[in-house]
């Protein structure tokens, strides 16, 4: 018995899994057959209206389980397919007529492509609103901002959701030029020279007609002019490297809420009934979070498996990388899918707690400060790099006292004691000045939130405006 694809089962939705659902393709196949045909009769092929009739009244005629079987007898998946539409349209044999399979299945992948990454493209700017939303809404919750996950300096929780709605914003511009001029290879024949098609038609002006109905008619505005039998893989590459950097700011996002949450500082939520560990009732695991990471590492590995094929076929083609392209074209779909109704659920049931949020602000804000006193220390005469190692051998002290002793922090005493800042003038009061302004010490945080919100709706809110009011299925 064959095992379910786990992430179309599991993770993905009802849109993208109709896509690339065997059923879904085959009535994409069928539907290019019969626009092939309808432009060869009006084109001057004799093929009777009532076969092209006849094939519209089956199209959804589909025997799966006969595909199966002589797929297995002759070892070629479109032969399958073309006896099976046929049979069903209980019609004469007029379909893929000056057609090669690639002229089929490429086809038809990009069609799918295409349709797959307009669904993404709308959840994405779905989540890009939900960001801005969480930046503005947290713009006055001061926190302490970690590099190397170490107490740096202060900053907004909403300037944080500014940082990933920017990634977000550039990658999403890419991702739309990428998709907007992505082309389709259109009906090229066995080696790309159209030959077969130009023999059937008679004329190249009526093959080019004919292209050009093609390609208008699965969503194209540009055709390749000279592919060999595939078009090239490193278009497929492109795309799910453009598919791993849209996740990637989801993927910093879930990073960031899993050590919040570590800290108590944030929930991603924890609903009624809901298990964070088997063996300890008390847990409330980033479980949604880590799925997210999960996905954003998909999405790499898929890239990666793509870069494999690019440019590794012989001549004008071979079939060599259809195996992988059987798991790389709709999985990074689904795991994409999978990570942006994550993202969205998280967003949605995510909470802060302010006091937590600001007690730990209050425990670090003299050693968050030191950038100021550095600056205050050489104002006043010491050298930058002599009050650096005055106040690094403070702060180390005071630190290590914190922890060791669980005594607060005396920095501004002890800085104020210490003989060389005595000397210049430097007293703990003046430095209790500086640490009793927390909201001084955000520099330019608001202006760059409401920067980044500006610009996010400008160019994709306001601009998709159905996609970004897009809200998430439940997750499992």
């Amino acid at each position: 018995m064959a095992n379910l694809n786990v992430l179309s089962d599991r993770y993905a939705a009802y849109a993208i899994n109709d896509i690339f659902s065997e059923r879904g393709r085959i009535l994409c196949e069928r539907d290019l057959w019969i626009a092939v045909m309808k432009s060869q009769r009006e084109l001057g092929l004799n093929i009777p209206s009532e076969v092209i009739e006849q094939c519209e009244a089956a199209k959804g005629d589909i025997d799966l389980e006969f595909i199966e079987r002589r797929e297995k007898e002759t070892r070629h998946d479109v032969k399958a397919r073309i006896e099976a539409f046929i049979i069903a349209a209980g019609t004469e044999e007029h379909i893929h007529r000056g057609m090669t399979s690639r002229d089929l299945t490429d086809n038809v992948e990009q069609m799918q492509v295409k349709r797959a990454s307009e669904i993404v493209f709308g959840k994405y700017v779905s989540i890009l609103r939900h960001m801005v939303d969480k930046a503005d809404e947290y713009k006055d919750i001061i926190l302490v901002a970690r590099t190397h996950h170490q107490a740096a300096q202060p900053t907004l929780l909403g300037r944080r959701f500014s940082m990933w709605a920017e990634e977000l914003i550039i990658l999403l511009g890419e991702f739309r030029s990428f998709v907007d001029n992505y082309p389709l290879r259109g009906i090229k024949g066995p080696v790309g020279t159209q030959f077969d098609m130009l023999t059937l038609l008679g004329s190249m002006e009526k093959v080019e007609t004919l292209e050009q109905r093609v390609a208008h008619h699965l969503g194209f505005s540009i055709t390749l002019d000279s592919p060999g039998q595939i078009y090239p893989r490193s278009l497929d590459f492109s795309l799910l490297s453009k598919l791993a950097s849209l996740g990637a700011p989801c993927g910093n996002f879930a990073i960031s809420m899993r050590l919040m949450s570590g800290y108590e500082l944030v929930t991603e939520g924890f609903k009624e009934g809901q298990v964070g560990s088997s063996a300890m009732p008390h847990k409330m695991n980033t479980r949604s979070s880590e799925r997210m990471c999960g996905f954003s590492t998909l999405l790499k590995m898929y890239s990666d498996g793509a870069s494999r094929i690019s440019g590794d076929q012989w001549e004008e083609g071979d079939v060599s990388e259809s195996v992988v392209r059987r798991v790389i074209l709709p999985d990074p779909f689904y795991a994409s899918d999978g990570l942006c109704e994550t993202t969205l659920t998280v967003l949605n049931e995510m909470g802060v707690y302010p006091l937590v949020i600001s007690a730990e602000v209050d425990r670090y804000l003299p050693f968050l400060a030191t950038t100021e006193l550095l600056t205050m220390a050489t104002t006043r005469g010491i050298g930058r790099e002599r009050s650096h190692a005055v106040i690094k051998k403070h702060s180390v002290a005071e630190a290590l006292s914190m922890r060791e002793q669980g005594r607060p922090p005396s920095l501004a005493r002890a800085l104020a004691e210490d003989p060389e800042f005595r000397q210049v003038g430097i007293t703990e009061k003046m430095i209790n000045v500086v640490l009793q302004d927390k909201e001084h010490f955000i520099g330019s945080a608001r202006r760059q939130i409401a920067s980044i919100e500006s610009r996010a709706r400008e160019l994709f809110i306001n601009e998709y405006t159905e996609a970004a009011r897009y809200e998430p299925e439940p997750i499992k």
